[in-house]
């Protein structure tokens, strides 16, 4: 039995599309308590509607209660806990020691799924965390995938092990960054992270305030924290293989067409779908990247397959636009009829040539669409229309 494919939702919409590309698991987040304050999130009512969705569907649902509280924010996020326990939380996923600790000795008996920002990175840890009840530990990005079959050997049946296959990554220790809270006030371990380490930097001399001196790495300047995503699609039957329980996509804050492509790679890979090289890094050109890397997993990492070469996202498509589970397409970006485009399914992808004329919600006939149109198709409902670039 392969891995559990553990993928983002920011909101419900991220979260059906999750589901009907082949995700297993959904991991989301309540207004509060979340380390992605900006992802749109769900209130109360919301989490109760995905839960009952996800379980309706086969699926699991964990909850991010992933913030380093302060003293008087464990009282109500143990209530917060509570309620989630009450609506049927398959997990929680959880940083903070001290919360871990708090929600055994308030008897809320959900699984506790140990998150990637404990910085977990030996079997050790992973032990102790099985002491305290925790039934799973996301490890840390740093490891390599032989340091990660060391603490699998180690931890045999005790604790769960999941690992982070595809998403952002931050310089910093898998997260533990203060560059934005000094830099911007946004307290990056409290959900409100401004990625300045995605800019571009200068020095500048301090008798000469006014004067930027640039620091050319290349034409494009410095980007010295700046980090390439991963993509670890070489490594997820392998890890699968090797008893990892959960394979995890970053992702909360991205869009429906990341999730989509993401998940349609990924799924298949662990499926055992053939699946090229060439094709693999094709469909995941097309989301936004900041170039890819292998990380840690191959062991030792440098700047010339880490850093990305600027903070501008790199793609080869231009989403045109989606279709919901009423088949009717929303167009994201102006198309002619005739022209030719890629359509990604749940179940395939495929070249097309679109009609010559559109229909939209009124009846009207369109030749040309634009953003604000929501056309009739023949296409299954969850499909992604992107005109290729590159």
């Amino acid at each position: 039995m392969p891995a559990e494919l553990l993928a983002p939702a920011g909101d419900m919409q991220k979260l059906e599309w999750a589901v009907e590309y082949g995700a297993d698991a959904v991991y989301f987040g309540l207004k509060n308590y979340s380390l992605r304050s900006y992802a749109g999130n769900f209130s109360p009512e919301e989490a109760a509607r995905a839960l009952q969705y996800l379980h309706e569907k086969g699926r699991k649902g964990y909850v991010t209660l992933n913030i380093y509280p302060f003293t008087g924010e464990y009282a109500p996020l143990l209530e917060q806990a509570a309620m989630l326990r009450d609506m049927g939380a398959d997990a929680f996923i959880v940083a903070d020691f001290g919360l871990i600790c708090a929600l055994k000795k308030a008897g809320i008996e959900t699984p506790v799924h140990v998150s990637t920002q404990a910085n977990t990175v030996s079997a050790q840890a992973a032990l102790a965390y099985a002491d305290m009840g925790c039934a799973r530990v996301n490890l840390a990005r740093e490891l390599s995938f032989e340091q990660i079959l060391e603490i699998k050997e180690k931890t045999q049946g005790k604790i769960e092990l999941e690992v982070f296959i595809h998403g952002s990554v931050c310089f910093s220790y898998s997260g533990r960054c203060a560059i934005s809270d000094y830099l911007t006030g946004r307290r990056a371990n409290r959900g409100e992270c401004a990625q300045p380490c995605r800019w571009s930097y200068c020095l500048m001399e301090e008798k000469r305030p006014g004067s930027p001196m640039p620091v050319f790495e290349d034409e494009r300047g410095l980007y010295l924290f700046n980090s390439r995503d991963l993509a670890l699609w070489r490594y997820a039957r392998r890890l699968s293989d090797a008893g990892i329980a959960s394979l995890k996509i970053e992702g909360r804050m991205k869009t429906i067409h990341y999730v989509a492509s993401v998940l349609y790679v990924y799924r298949r890979l662990l499926d055992g779908c053939a699946m090229g090289e060439e094709e693999i890094t094709a469909l995941l050109s097309r989301i936004s990247n900041r170039g890819y890397t292998e990380g840690f997993m191959k062991g030792g990492v440098g700047p010339e397959d880490y850093k990305a070469e600027s903070s501008s996202y790199l793609f080869t498509s231009v989403l045109l636009g989606h279709t919901g589970p009423d088949g009717m397409l929303q167009v994201n970006n102006s198309f002619e009829g005739g022209e030719t485009a890629e359509l990604l399914t749940p179940s395939c992808v495929k070249a097309v040539v679109l009609p010559p004329v559109f229909r939209d919600a009124d009846g009207n006939a369109l030749t040309k669409v634009n953003n604000d149109h929501r056309i009739y198709t023949d296409f299954p409902p969850y499909s992604v229309l992107r005109r290729v670039t590159g």
